[in-house]
């Protein structure tokens, strides 16, 4: 016990660490996730070594709970409502992909059996079994990574929907052919005719999982009406989730024990139909959307770092030059399934360059099913994982950069732009004309500020303020954001109803980058939306609650923080001199009354104290009077 929680808290140092170091691949457009396995791979076992070998199999149970939460989103993005208009698409993208995807690299292995080793000397039956069941692997894409991605990218449109989809159904689908097959090449290997009862034994495993599943889903409904905090929720979905994965475990045990036949009951079947369940038949979809949300990044910190750590490099090596054939056949039978598809379903030609790229990944289903091969074909069942893993390796660690590549390309990426530089002014524009944007406008420009506004009011009924820039306009686009030069400005605040606020915040988060955006919100339904984006929002309902709650504890703190103290004032300062990059605090020489407040890093806060070593690109928060304040940002601006 003592050496698991040992190995449990070496993993979550390596994961931390993962997470931080995976950012920097962002920087060069590789998905986090790339950055992730590669430092898993580092690691693990045959690198550094900070995660051994045993991990895999010590931290299963990570693994896990990680592949049920995956399923559980994958399930919860089947909304049906918002698939209705891409219903066809991914019926015939999903059935093109399977089938030709099924047909054409099971064929290609089948006829090139001499050039692989450990088919050469097997019977007609052993190779038939071979080339069916990696037909069906072939097919099986990575919701994981593709999930990860899309929530990475905050991808939207027709292309990812569709793509999103399609993963899904046809790891459903690989499912659901895995268990046919698999007992087709049972018989094949054997040499013994198909019996009934082996199609029996199938249907009842997917009655029974397909049960299973909505016992699920009645169970995440059940935690989702507790009055319970946030966070409890959460561990118990995830508790969940791992529960499905003991309980299959163990009935397969239990059934082989019993009657000599193992009854298998796929997890991730059954994660994703009780998703599924929740998402499109309970009042519950937005709250369980939010908890997926939230956990995601841990869970693919975890998962991702974990997948690198446990991959097999040795084996790699062994069986590379075999792996990359394979490789190739699985990427020609896949881009030749998804043109047919595209063209088939009708979807816009300019689809059909990139159409293929988000289905090269693999991840724990195909895993999990070269394991099952192996412990069921004890002749040629290893070496066929052994090589089934090495281009799960390949397509895992190629694909990803595909599938962001992908969506780049089609314009469906909806993350945040770079941040603009500092151009050594500040700058603000405010949306919306009245007396709290004039009044605001006035007190930014005695600080120094150079405020701009836009307003959709008509010319004739404004009075332009003097010193005030006013922009007329008649909608909001990104047009109007390219006229006005937009990435100059510091701070974006909107003052208009919370349907054109969210446009306004849409456009500045994924193609201007500003940082500082303020809204004023109209509904309190809608503050989750705007928090998403890094928004700061200030909601009126509870900002006077709030204010007077502050004066009444702590007024002289409040009466300074709001500028209410003559000649006192609080500022955020940003470190853009070079000579105070790696000086701690303590060697600042501040003016007497001056006070730090706090310290920003890389947009995040960090607990300051005496030692602090300053990075050029801090942002300070200083308290004191507006003489002293203006000597220190002009030292630090130097």
């Amino acid at each position: 016990m003592i050496q698991l929680l040992i190995l449990i808290a070496g993993f979550l140092l390596v994961a931390v660490s993962s997470n931080q170091i995976a950012r920097q691949f962002q920087k060069i457009h590789l998905p986090l996730i790339s950055g992730l396995m590669i430092t898993g791979v580092l690691a693990g076992p045959y690198v550094l070594n900070l995660i051994p070998e045993i991990a895999k199999v010590q931290l299963s149970f990570i693994s896990e709970t990680a592949l049920a939460y995956i399923a559980f989103a994958a399930g919860s993005e089947l909304y049906l409502n918002e698939m209705r208009s891409k219903l066809r698409s991914i019926k015939i993208q999903s059935f093109a992909q399977t089938a030709i995807t099924f047909l054409a690299s099971g064929s290609l292995v089948f006829f090139l059996a001499d050039m692989i080793p450990f088919m050469k000397e097997l019977s007609l039956g052993d190779k038939l079994s071979v080339s069916l069941l990696t037909g069906v692997i072939f097919v099986t894409p990575s919701p994981a990574s593709v999930i990860a991605i899309v929530n990475e990218l905050r991808a939207k449109g027709p292309f990812t929907q569709v793509v999103l989809g399609v993963t899904i159904v046809k790891d459903f689908v690989v499912v659901v052919m895995f268990a046919i097959i698999l007992a087709v090449a049972k018989t094949l290997a054997h040499g013994d005719s198909f019996e009934l009862t082996s199609l029996l034994i199938i249907v009842i495993e997917l009655i029974v999982s397909f049960g299973g599943g909505f016992l699920v889903g009645k169970g995440l409904e059940a935690v989702l009406k507790l009055k319970i905090k946030h966070l409890v929720k959460t561990v118990l979905i995830l508790g969940l989730g791992y529960l499905v994965y003991l309980l299959s475990h163990h009935i397969l045990a239990w059934s082989e024990e019993l009657s000599g036949h193992g009854l298998y009951l796929e997890p991730l079947l059954i994660c994703l139909v009780g998703s599924f369940y929740v998402a499109n038949y309970s009042n519950y979809r937005p709250e369980f959307l939010k908890i997926l949300h939230e956990v995601g990044t841990p869970v693919y910190v975890a998962f991702f770092t974990l997948t690198g750590a446990s991959m097999d490099l040795p084996v790699l090596a062994e069986v590379w030059v075999i792996a990359l054939l394979f490789f190739v056949i699985r990427l020609l039978a896949t881009t030749v399934g998804a043109l047919a598809g595209n063209v088939l379903a009708g979807d816009p030609h300019r689809f059909l360059k990139v159409v293929w790229m988000p289905y090269i990944a693999q991840a724990g289903v195909a895993l999990g099913l070269a394991t099952v091969i192996a412990n069921q074909f004890p002749g040629w069942g290893e070496d066929f994982a052994v090589l089934i893993i090495a281009i799960i390796v390949i397509n895992q660690l190629v694909g990803p950069p595909f599938i962001r590549w992908a969506i780049d390309l089609v314009g469906e990426n909806k993350s945040r732009a770079d941040v603009p530089r500092f151009d050594g002014v500040m700058d603000a524009l405010i949306f919306g004309y009245e007396s709290q944007s004039l009044a605001l406008s006035r007190q930014l420009m005695e600080k120094g500020w150079k405020v701009e506004m836009i307003t959709l009011s008509d010319q004739k009924d404004v009075e332009v303020p003097d010193g005030i820039k006013l922009h007329f306009v008649t909608q909001i686009d990104k047009k109007l954001f390219d006229g006005i030069d937009a990435k100059k400005f510091d701070a974006i605040v909107t003052l208009l109803s919370d349907e054109e606020n969210y446009r306004i915040c849409e456009i500045v988060y994924e193609e201007i980058g500003t940082k500082q955006m303020v809204v004023r919100l109209n509904e309190r339904a809608n503050l989750d939306k705007f928090v998403h984006l890094g928004v700061k929002v200030i909601d009126p309902s509870t900002a006077m609650v709030s204010l007077l709650d502050h004066f009444v504890r702590s007024p002289q703190a409040t009466s300074l923080l709001l500028g209410m103290e003559h000649g006192q004032d609080t500022r955020d300062i940003v470190i853009r001199n070079p000579d105070l990059h790696g000086l701690p605090l303590r060697s600042l020489r501040l003016p007497p009354e001056v006070i730090i407040l706090s310290m920003r890093r890389a947009g995040q806060m960090i607990i300051s104290h005496g030692y602090t070593r300053l990075r050029v690109g801090d942002i300070v928060t200083m308290v004191g009077s507006n003489s002293s304040l203006d000597e220190i940002e002009l030292k630090f601006a130097n």
